[in-house]
């Protein structure tokens, strides 16, 4: 090496251990707040370690899931506000766990940046944190990934996976669902995670403003602060509802909407009747729709449309459906039935 040749460094390069290790300081104490006896590892293991716990299971399975937030990031990101963008996801993967009537144990998060900013990932990390308390699940561990050259300075993307466990006997099954069964909807918090492709291109194209108060509801907040609302996570009501009755179906409204969500849990021999107006669409759907000059039917078809979850009961246990609700304060609507068919999501007036 001549003289004149500079020596380099990984900080050089654009990748930062020291803020790395700062950011690690700064969410450390999050991460431990979600541990349960379960889990024998800290932040200096290589892996996660998680004690299975299998004696009330006589044949427990595994159940796991994978997912991001999508391009909802961007908006958190031109918002400058990520203090929530951690529960949607949390909620992604949890929310599909308990769709075949498991619950969830742990929980890993991956998040890759241009630059890493340390308060930027503890804001992010908090959010994880407080999300996998409120589900239940350990953060048991994860990854920040600096990686320039492949995203530009303030890029960022986040990735998140789950396992959760269920008895053999206990999967829920599509095959006892029979014509006559009901569906009730549980209600989302807004789009929740899905739709933002087209969701950013209607506020492009009709050059809106994030930081604006548009009036969409009675609540005087931006229309970025109603778009960064998180994902409901319905863990712990699906798991209240099972302690007093047998859930025949639970389908995730997530992408493709109604149309290929319920359509997953549904035998080949019926079909979902949804009475569209048997509850409240959220303001902020209309709003989008009217912008973006989108079909009724394209709607349904992206937008879970104020439904985050749907759930298939036997008619009979309608009552106690409704009082469990009731008693925990949320919001149910009936918003359909099963019949004879094929298979299929049929919304009434679309």
């Amino acid at each position: 090496m001549s003289k004149e040749q500079k020596q380099n460094s990984y900080a050089d390069s654009g990748v930062n251990i020291d803020k790395a290790n700062e950011a690690i300081k700064g969410f450390k104490d999050k991460v431990f707040s979600t541990f349960n006896a379960n889990v024998l590892n800290d932040l200096s293991s290589y892996s996660g370690l998680f004690k299975l716990d299998i004696e009330k299971f006589s044949s427990p399975v595994l159940v796991s899931s994978t997912d991001g937030v999508g391009t909802k990031i961007l908006i958190a990101k031109s918002m400058n506000d990520f203090t929530t963008i951690g529960q949607d996801l949390v909620a992604m993967s949890v929310n599909d766990i308990i769709c075949c009537g498991a619950e969830p144990l742990f929980f890993l998060d991956y998040i890759a940046c241009g630059k890493l900013v340390p308060e930027k990932i503890e804001e992010i990390v908090a959010s994880v944190a407080d999300a996998c308390k409120f589900a239940g699940a350990a953060l048991i561990g994860g990854e920040t990934a600096e990686m320039p050259g492949i995203y530009k300075t303030d890029d960022i993307d986040l990735a998140g996976f789950a396992v959760g466990i269920i008895d053999r006997k206990s999967i829920i099954d599509k095959n006892k669902i029979n014509p006559g069964d009901i569906l009730f909807g549980l209600t989302s918090t807004g789009p929740h995670s899905n739709g933002y492709s087209l969701i950013r291109k209607i506020i492009a194209d009709n050059g809106l403003d994030l930081q604006k108060d548009y009036s969409i509801s009675n609540n005087s907040i931006s229309l970025g602060k109603t778009l960064i609302s998180p994902t409901k996570i319905y863990v712990q009501l699906i798991k209240k509802i099972k302690e007093k009755l047998k859930i025949k179906g639970i389908a995730h409204i997530t992408g493709g909407g109604f149309y290929e969500n319920i359509n997953r849990i549904l035998p080949e021999s019926c079909d979902a009747l949804i009475n569209k107006g048997s509850w409240l669409v959220p303001d902020i759907f209309r709003f989008l729709q009217k912008y973006g000059n989108v079909s009724e039917k394209e709607m349904y078809r992206v937008f879970n449309m104020g439904i985050g979850m749907a759930i298939i009961i036997n008619k009979n246990d309608a009552d106690v459906l409704l009082n469990i609700m009731d008693d925990l304060n949320e919001d149910i609507f009936k918003i359909g039935e099963i019949i004879p068919g094929g298979g299929e999501v049929i919304i009434n007036g679309i």
